[in-house]
């Protein structure tokens, strides 16, 4: 599979998709990076008044909720709905999806809108799949394995891709089932490396028509850049700078002898 995932990798370089983020102002900045540092070019851009321009010159939009407003929801709203008038794929990060009735409403409404992919953490796809709290603001208070039963049968009975992650990340499409084990305790001490994995994940989204493959390739190319980053930083802040270096040396030799995956078919 790691030929696999260093194709997805070299067509996303060679391709430079545009990636419209409408997400959280706590990750604007590191988000943007780590889409340039991959080979994207991101577009921040949350006004209503431009966003379904904006999706229609990109090839993929990313919708994370982690700061909301109405007036924000409202831009999602529209950038979704041109998105899928224009068959392109997006995302959702379900953002502490649990945490407030505001935040769990907004959310579970967005998933009806039928995204390309959904990736958050064990509490947050929890939530966000039963229309109920469950989790600790924006943290897991799930182990990912907890989710393999709920995420298979959603993933199949909607006709997406359910992307769970923690310390093992998991990845399906109802009939095939990925389980990632790259990746650093520490990464967690760091705000937005999840953030990253969902606009890493766009990119991904906007070259590779296997939507399963681009979703697995994001997750394990973020955390095999996490893992090597590790090797050269001595805390959360020299980890920042490290992982964005990381993710842009990224070759096909390094996930050759980094990949930890594992396989199943249903």
């Amino acid at each position: 599979m790691h030929k696999e995932i260093s194709h997805c990798l070299q067509m996303l370089r060679e391709q430079q998709p545009v990636v419209h983020n409408i997400t959280n102002q706590v990750v604007m900045n590191n988000t943007a990076n780590a889409l340039l540092a991959i080979g994207a070019s991101p577009i921040m851009a949350h006004a209503a008044e431009e966003v379904e321009e904006m999706v229609s010159l990109a090839g993929a939009l990313v919708i994370n909720t982690g700061t909301l407003t109405s007036y924000q929801v409202a831009s999602m709203v529209l950038a979704i709905e041109k998105a899928n008038e224009l068959g392109k794929p997006w995302i959702l990060d379900p953002v502490g999806a649990g945490a407030t009735t505001f935040r769990l409403n907004v959310n579970h409404d967005l998933l009806r809108l039928k995204p390309t992919v959904v990736r958050g953490n064990a509490s947050e796809i929890l939530s966000v799949l039963a229309g109920e709290a469950s989790g600790k603001g924006v943290d897991s208070i799930h182990d990912s394995s907890s989710t393999l039963g709920t995420i298979q049968h959603s993933a199949s009975e909607l006709g997406i891709v359910m992307a769970v992650t923690g310390a093992v990340d998991y990845v399906t499409d109802g009939k095939r089932l990925a389980a990632i084990s790259n990746g650093h305790p520490m990464m967690a001490k760091v705000t937005g490396t999840g953030c990253t994995a969902t606009a890493v994940t766009g990119a991904f989204l906007a070259t590779c028509e296997d939507p399963w493959l681009a979703a697995l390739s994001s997750l394990s190319c973020v955390g095999i850049a996490g893992e090597v980053a590790i090797e050269a930083s001595k805390g959360p802040g020299s980890l920042q700078m490290h992982l964005l270096d990381q993710l842009f040396l990224l070759n096909e030799n390094t996930i050759r002898n980094r990949l930890q995956l594992n396989l199943e078919s249903y």
